[in-house]
């Protein structure tokens, strides 16, 4: 096959990928807690195109960055809503193992246990933290209350610069890395930090990048109708 083809095929596949990746930042827009993705392209030399992607491709999707910018606060007044400020994340308990969230939209289980929407526990300094039926209110310092009894502190945890963080679904993401506990974490209840997407951009760059597929593939429509049938018709004459 021309190294031609190679070429808008491979572009085609990048931009595929970063289609995909517009698609679940626009589909997480409204998505508390949510952090955008960043995507890019890099080269993949011929002599390396068995260990890049099993293929003969030039140009390959690198490694998609999360953008962990803040979002703005949005004013909710809802008791159990809270948003951290400044860095970090809330823990959460769940049958996968440790995940961690800037969605702090928290539930009351059944249990009394305080969770995620997806019912998983929201750790506190000890350990899940379990309520009554009483009014639940939350501390400027994470200080969980029903009436003025304190039952519980959420706990807020970070990693050391350049840890990689896996995104798990939505706002929540895993690492292998141990997490530190962020000893004075601060938080505004009745808020919740909404998605860092911004749909204008997204919109700008969903267009950008269709358009850059629909010029590949002409291109490799014209490879395959123009210049193989001319070549063809040459080779006939001869």
């Amino acid at each position: 096959m021309a190294g031609g083809y190679y070429t808008a095929l491979s572009g085609m596949r990048a931009r595929m990928d970063a289609l995909d990746r517009v698609a679940g930042d626009i589909a997480n827009a409204s998505t508390a807690g949510y952090k955008a993705e960043r995507g890019s392209t890099e080269q993949a030399d011929r002599p390396s195109f068995d260990s890049a992607l099993k293929s003969a491709i030039d140009v390959a999707s690198s490694e998609a960055k999360t953008d962990f910018r803040p979002g703005s606060l949005s004013t909710t007044n809802r008791a159990m809503d809270v948003a951290i400020e400044g860095k970090g994340f809330l823990a959460v308990d769940t049958a996968q193992g440790p995940r961690f969230t800037r969605n702090g939209h928290l539930v009351r289980r059944a249990d009394g246990v305080l969770a995620t929407d997806e019912g998983d526990a929201i750790l506190g300094s000890d350990g899940p933290i379990k309520v009554g039926q009483g009014l639940v209110e939350i501390d400027t310092d994470g200080t969980v209350r029903e009436g003025k009894a304190a039952v519980g502190r959420l706990r807020v945890v970070d990693f050391p610069e350049g840890t990689i963080l896996d995104r798990d679904g939505g706002s929540r993401f895993r690492t292998t890395v141990t997490p530190q506990d962020v000893e004075k974490p601060s938080f505004t209840a009745g808020t919740l930090e909404q998605s860092n997407v911004s749909l204008v951009e997204r919109i700008a760059e969903l267009s950008e990048v269709s358009r850059n597929y629909q010029t590949l593939l002409k291109a490799v429509s014209v490879l395959m109708n123009d210049v193989d049938r001319g070549a063809i018709t040459e080779l006939g004459r001869r």
